[in-house]
């Protein structure tokens, strides 16, 4: 008996071969804000990529997670330092009507009728001054990421699920993906790990680190769920007028479920999105995931309840969708060339390869507040090679990583990874080696915004200047 109960502990599976589908010289697992980014921005650089998603639509956490606040894209000033390819994104959607902002002829204006307009809306004035965040419509946007994977000439494969890093010794050579078609395997030159959660590297032998502190918001999960027929307006007027009232009813919305929740401005005045934080589980864990999911939609039934009976600007509200997938916010992250620390963002560091610049929620931009920066080395793993990772997962420690893996951000470093890998290939040098000041100016060149420190540097960029240190 004792044998057989053991046996069935675990299977012992056959071994298989796996058809390899297509081969391609950029492979990118995730079609998230930093998996768009990085396939667009590869295949712009005249890499063939290939970018595979595991759910129905691209854009993540910006559009299945209901997410849809694209924040802290300027920093208090006229500059706007996030650009690039997440600036492309809100063009396309202004033009179709899918996204709410500031004028950006506002930003940094400290104007009191300016500001009384614009506070309604979250993220648009910070500290008194006009900052640039957006609020997209979540199904245009999928429209918009759909068109800019078709124009730059990516393949597309949805309903597929990266599993599997392919790896020769200290290489990897691909992933294999789970569909609807079975299992199969895609060569590539240079591969992408834009999964969230580091999958790709993981299954890859890569270092990584899994600490999560279950305090910050990168601990905790969501099911983000809009309402509809909602008179945001009053509701935002009675928050500012009345919020000691407006506390009691939320601490009692609060209370159904233990965690807090909270209604936000959508791209218009008729609804809202509720997004929340539900502690002291891992995303990881797949039991996990199912007990949040269930819990929300509970509490979200009650929670409603109270929002119509007691909240004005909620009387005639109604439940419009719950996220098609489950909010999640931390996990494995990239033991890199470089680890982003808390005291590099309280320092402001600029590195020498910065590919990113990261404006502070609370503060405005001065001497006092500089601005946060990301390393491209951060993004290389400290020995596998013909991999990158771009997005939530890349290399920092538990609390850079809680303040960086916003949306905006995870774009930033998707654009830069896609670039490095094309850059990578037509040098013909490992990522790891690409000529970081060339990376810079390629970025530049795209739109994105660096620090004045490495703009255009003087420095040779003909040479190679590896990463490593």
């Amino acid at each position: 008996m004792g044998e057989i109960a053991a046996s069935r502990k675990a299977i012992i599976e056959p071994a298989r071969e796996t058809r390899v589908c297509r081969e391609t010289e950029v492979l990118v697992v995730g079609g998230g804000p930093a998996g768009i980014a990085a396939a667009v921005a590869a295949a712009r650089n005249g890499a063939d990529t290939t970018l595979i998603e595991r759910y129905n639509h691209l854009g993540g956490m910006a559009t299945g997670g209901l997410v849809i606040l694209i924040p802290h894209m300027s920093a208090g000033t006229a500059e706007q330092e996030v650009a690039g390819i997440c600036q492309e994104i809100v063009d396309r959607l202004d033009a179709i009507g899918g996204a709410r902002h500031p004028n950006r002829k506002l930003l940094g204006s400290a104007d009191s009728e300016v500001i009384r307009k614009l506070k309604h809306y979250h993220d648009f004035v910070v500290d008194g001054r006009v900052r640039m965040s957006v609020i997209v419509d979540p199904e245009l946007l999928k429209c918009v990421l759909n068109n800019m994977i078709e124009e730059a000439g990516v393949k597309l494969y949805l309903h597929s699920w990266g599993s599997k890093a392919i790896v020769d010794g200290t290489k990897v050579e691909g992933a294999v993906f789970e569909s609807k078609s079975g299992r199969q395997a895609i060569l590539s030159k240079r591969t992408i790990d834009a999964t969230g959660d580091g999958d790709i590297f993981a299954s890859a032998g890569t270092e990584f680190e899994d600490t999560v502190d279950h305090s910050l918001r990168s601990g905790m999960l969501a099911v983000v769920f809009r309402l509809g027929d909602v008179d945001y307006l009053k509701f935002s007027e009675f928050r500012q007028s009345e919020p000691v009232a407006h506390k009691v009813i939320m601490d009692e919305i609060r209370a159904v479920g233990g965690f807090p929740l909270l209604p936000l401005a959508t791209h218009r005045d008729d609804q809202v999105w509720v997004n929340n934080w539900v502690p002291g589980n891992d995303c990881l864990n797949v039991e996990h995931l199912t007990n949040a999911e269930v819990k929300v939609r509970k509490v979200m039934l009650k929670a409603h309840e109270i929002f119509k009976k007691k909240m004005p600007g909620f009387e005639k509200s109604f439940i419009l969708d719950t996220a098609s997938q489950i909010g999640t916010r931390g996990s494995r992250r990239l033991l890199g060339e470089y680890v982003v620390t808390a005291q590099d963002l309280h320092s402001g560091t600029v590195y020498d390869d910065t590919i990113a610049a990261i404006p502070r929620f609370t503060e405005n931009l001065s001497s006092k507040t500089p601005n946060r920066c990301i390393p491209y080395r951060s993004l290389v793993p400290r020995t596998t090679e013909n991999l990158l990772v771009a997005g939530r997962c890349f290399s920092s420690d538990v609390t850079a990583n809680d303040v960086l893996n916003l949306i905006p951000f995870c774009v930033q470093m998707g654009e830069a990874a896609g670039t490095a890998a094309a850059l990578s290939l037509k040098n013909h040098v490992s990522p790891r080696q690409v000529n970081y000041r060339m990376l810079q100016n390629r970025l530049l060149d795209q739109g994105a915004w660096l620090p004045k420190k490495v703009r255009r540097a003087e420095t040779e960029v003909k040479g190679v200047h590896p990463v490593s240190r």
